[in-house]
């Protein structure tokens, strides 16, 4: 009389896992030969206009103020602080997003910086910034 079948309730993976090992070894070997495909960006019919160069208002050691553009039309003038904000508001609206860079000499004191930012804040001036020396590491 033939014995009863039993049921088989495990699994043997150790076939399974040394596939897997195998493959992953090609994997490893053949990922340094090939080569990433080149990128092909799109292009664009008219390119961003540059951004324009700041104004900077120098404040001397002496509390003078000086007005200084760079870029095309380089130029630096001393100016009082009625010709600033009127230079300033000339320039704003040849270009509303003019930024306006306030670099005050060290010995200046911390009010007659604020004192020309808050000028320029009340004639609408939206980009002020203040222009600072990076310290030596």
């Amino acid at each position: 009389m033939p014995r009863p079948r039993r049921l088989m309730n495990s699994i043997n993976v150790v076939p399974y896992i040394d596939v897997m090992l195998v493959l992953l070894v090609i994997f490893m070997v053949t990922a340094p030969l090939v080569n990433p495909g080149v990128v092909d960006l799109p292009s664009v019919g008219k390119s961003s206009n540059a951004p324009a160069e700041p104004l900077e208002v120098v404040i001397k050691a002496d509390q003078s103020l000086l007005l200084r553009e760079r870029g095309p039309n380089a130029y630096e003038r001393s100016v009082t602080d009625a010709e600033l904000i009127s230079t300033v508001k000339e320039k704003q609206a040849k270009n509303p997003d003019q930024p306006v860079l306030i670099a005050g000499d060290k010995d200046v004191p911390y009010g007659s910086v604020l004192k020309v930012m808050d000028e320029l804040n009340k004639q609408n001036v939206r980009k002020v910034g203040l222009l600072v020396k990076p310290a030596a590491k």
